[in-house]
């Protein structure tokens, strides 16, 4: 957490620090890792590892690149799934000595893992497109139609599953690896399609890599998010700036320094900042009205203020609404 600085300009005659957390709240106000979630996923879970083994031993057997690669994702999808559980666990540990905040950035750091091992699968299946480009093998168009007809349902009703999770960084991840299987899918039917009455066998790789290419854009957004939250770095739905002039523009607020906002997991944003106030006894009802206004306008949950006022005014002008970044 940023720590908080006092200026020497300041001239503090007192200071005093408010937290809208208490001690004892701070362990119990995570909410990740809901039963629901639990199932979702382990039915997920279930579904694509189940039909990664069909899939493989199919394309093993048509000798289809496409569906090949489309088991790779299946098998890469319950690894995420996997780590998406038990990141999903780990997250529900409540705060503790040792761990302040508690357990949410395991989301974050299983979302990190998925982005990586889905860039690498990426770059396998682009360098064995380009090995089945140079060198043609045969493929059984009709068996790959009839095995990626069935794996797209089965990535529909896994995609279904974590459509409801769309808000856990961690499920996003996971939702990313299967919507890759189900593109996967569509590829793999059409190229199936293609062999069958065209005999064209190009089409196997060369939509192989149109998927993967489509899979990279999502997942390397996913990977800029998650290295985004780990940096601490600000929310991108917020401005700082903006935040800032909200908090100087408050009513017997003097200053805003050491302003910082950073996520502590994918949805949960914390604050903290130091403040200048022109009258000590008006500060608790400020904070409460400062706590309602940062969750109510910018959906900051986790708010650490530390306010501070002048015993003996300066002589020298001190500016109303100074915010360094």
């Amino acid at each position: 957490m940023p720590l908080q600085h006092q200026h020497p300009h300041d001239q503090p005659g007192g200071h005093n620090e408010h937290h809208n957390h208490t001690f004892d709240h701070a362990h119990h106000h995570h909410n990740h890792g809901k039963p629901s979630s639990q199932k979702r996923l382990l039915l997920a879970l279930i579904i694509t590892g189940g039909f990664g083994v069909v899939e493989l031993v199919g394309g093993v057997m048509t000798g289809s690149l496409a569906l090949i690669s489309d088991a790779g994702h299946m098998f890469t999808d319950s690894a995420a799934l996997l780590l998406a559980l038990i990141a999903n666990l780990i997250g529900q540990r409540p705060a503790n000595a040792e761990n302040s905040y508690g357990y949410a950035r395991a989301e974050v750091i299983g979302a990190l893992i998925n982005s990586l091992v889905m860039i690498a699968l990426v770059v396998w299946i682009v360098v064995e497109a380009i090995s089945r480009l140079m060198h043609p093998q045969p493929v059984n168009g009709m068996g790959v139609m009839i095995i990626a007809v069935i794996g797209l349902l089965v990535n529909i009703i896994s995609a279904w599953q974590l459509s409801h999770d769309h808000d856990n960084l961690n499920s996003r991840a996971a939702m990313i690896h299967v919507l890759g299987d189900l593109l996967g899918s569509v590829a793999a039917i059409t190229a199936g399609a293609v062999i069958y009455f065209t005999g064209w066998k190009a089409i196997d790789p060369i939509l192989s890599v149109f998927v993967s290419m489509l899979i990279l854009r999502s997942t390397w957004n996913l990977l800029r998010q998650a290295t985004h939250v780990l940096m601490e770095g600000v929310p991108q739905q917020l401005n700082l700036e903006e935040i800032g002039n909200a908090l100087a523009t408050e009513k017997g607020v003097v200053q805003v320094n050491d302003l910082h906002v950073w996520n502590i997991s994918g949805d949960k944003v914390a604050l903290s900042a130091h403040i200048v106030i022109e009258k000590p006894e008006t500060w608790p009802l400020q904070l409460k009205h400062i706590n309602h206004m940062l969750g109510e306008r910018y959906g900051i949950q986790h708010i650490t203020l530390q306010a501070t006022w002048f015993s003996i005014r300066p002589t020298r002008s001190i500016p109303i609404r100074r915010i360094p970044h």
